[in-house]
């Protein structure tokens, strides 16, 4: 990452279903130490847009459907909570936002209220395990999406395969052909995890491959490497 002259930065990380109030809290940690390393005040906050673990999980569930939208609209459950908790602290700052899960649908919908509402305008955001959530033209190089594979490379987190990107296109006088990546978000990248899909922002054994890296070190430094230039 590099420093720029509004040096600056709102994040937000946003949480799926079922998931722990201590989540984040290792991931809070390295994002400010890097960020402040590279000339960059962070100021960290953490969302839950569907609840925490102590919610009924059926509920949460249900609302995550909610935001995972082939029509392209916004304003779903989740993506409303968000952009709730998010303008209570809202500055006019650089704007990350780190979904993982469900929380990855919310962070895209929120976001996109704002921007459509000219309340941002200056944001990335980073989905992490998310469901395939239809991203807008406009706004995909905006947006990466970082799914779990195993030591073979395949996909290993189920979460990720729900939800589509895909959409028909035509070229010329063609027959119209399904794309399936036509609304993806504009990087895709599958990381090597140890673990699934709860398992992204893990720190501690077992949870490091046989470099002794663990997986929370591989989520951050993706991100650094798709932010650089920008943050």
């Amino acid at each position: 990452m590099t420093a720029t002259s509004t040096s600056r930065l709102s994040i937000y990380l946003l949480a799926g279903v079922a998931t722990s109030n201590s989540i984040f809290t290792e991931c809070k940690i390295k994002l400010e130490k890097l960020f402040r390393e590279s000339g960059v005040e962070p100021t960290v906050h953490v969302i839950f847009p569907y609840g925490d673990a102590s919610r009924s999980l059926v509920k949460q569930v249900l609302e995550v459907r909610s935001d995972l939208s082939n029509r392209m609209r916004a304003g779903r459950i989740g993506g409303k909570h968000a952009l709730d908790k998010i303008k209570q602290t809202l500055t006019g700052d650089r704007m990350l936002l780190i979904g993982h899960s469900g929380g990855g649908a919310a962070a895209y919908q929120a976001a996109k209220m704002l921007y459509e509402k000219e309340e941002a305008e200056d944001f990335r955001i980073v989905q992490v395990g998310s469901p395939r959530t239809p991203i807008e033209p406009k706004l995909q190089e905006r947006v990466c999406y970082f799914y779990s594979i195993d030591s073979s490379g395949k996909l290993n987190d189920p979460i990720s395969r729900i939800g589509t990107w895909g959409g028909w296109i035509r070229s010329g006088n063609m027959m119209p052909r399904w794309n399936r990546m036509k609304y993806a978000p504009g990087y895709v990248e599958g990381i090597p995890m140890v673990g699934g899909h709860a398992d992204y922002f893990r720190h501690t054994e077992p949870y490091k491959d046989q470099e002794a890296i663990c997986n929370l070190d591989k989520t951050v430094n993706r991100m650094r490497q798709w932010l650089k230039g920008w943050a």
